[in-house]
């Protein structure tokens, strides 16, 4: 079987990795998030959290990127037969909210740093052009949908971390086994 292909039993590999390196991507930027606002930081530390915090958004919205035409490329393994029709459900739009959350937050903090006058570096270095006007009313706006979808991606965060620690830990029935390990041997 080859890397980028799904067997009844789990994830492909390719897809696995994707998965393991968002989260742990995106929960490294949950700290750095609440720490740069703190105003009893030197501005040199801020300044350095919003850098990393920015480029990583980038990083971020590559990732869910390769996640996305992984999805399409590759076949998802079905879940096992005890999985009741309403967890279905529940997984297909928990999974669905944590991209669209992931790509709003990426999408709103590129339009709050650019339309705020602010580069994100990665972006300059590659001479990536300005998708939005300088507007402070737009930066304004994109801070607000930026500072309300956090608290929204956390809490889908935290019911996918719960799912699939009851369904490791307690039920043991295969739905964790099918993203665990990352490497799986061929």
């Amino acid at each position: 079987m080859s890397q980028i292909e799904g067997s009844p039993s789990g994830y492909a590999t390719v897809s696995r990795w994707l998965h393991w390196l968002t989260a742990i991507v995106v929960i490294a930027t949950i700290p750095i998030g609440i720490t740069m606002t703190n105003e009893g930081l030197s501005r040199e530390v801020r300044n350095t959290l919003y850098i990393f915090h920015k480029n990583v958004g980038v990083i971020i919205l590559l990732l869910v990127a390769a996640r996305l035409v992984a999805r399409l490329v590759t076949t998802s393994p079905p879940l096992p037969s005890t999985v009741p029709d309403w967890q279905r459900r529940a997984a297909g739009v928990s999974h669905a909210m944590l991209y669209v959350l992931l790509i709003l937050m990426a999408v709103s903090g590129y339009i709050r740093v650019i339309a705020g006058g602010f580069p994100i570096e990665m972006l300059n270095a590659i001479d990536f052009p300005l998708l939005v006007p300088r507007s402070d009313a737009l930066a304004e706006t994109a801070q607000w949908v930026h500072s309300t979808a956090r608290f929204f991606l956390a809490a889908f965060i935290v019911l996918h971390i719960a799912a699939a620690l009851q369904h490791g830990l307690i039920k043991r029935d295969g739905v964790f086994t099918r993203m665990w390990p990352p490497n799986r041997p061929q």
